[in-house]
């Protein structure tokens, strides 16, 4: 498995070439074309999910207790 530097630059090259329109993406000597936007679109959406189960949990849950100090 990948690390989490590994991923987050493989996310960082894809959305450089995304921003300039280009569909064609090169790292660690590897070409790889995406013929449509759509399926760059998705690769990103692959890697910012493997980022965020890597990264900190979120907290889904808070609960607050109060009283009326009586």
């Amino acid at each position: 498995m990948t690390d989490l530097t590994q991923l987050t630059q493989w996310r960082d090259a894809l959305l450089a070439a995304r921003f300039k329109g280009v569909r064609t993406v090169e790292y660690d000597g590897k070409r790889i074309i995406y013929a449509t936007d759509g399926e760059m679109a998705a690769a990103i959406g692959d890697l910012e999910r493997r980022i965020a189960s890597l990264g900190p949990k979120r907290v889904s849950v808070v609960r607050i207790q109060s009283s009326k100090g009586v």
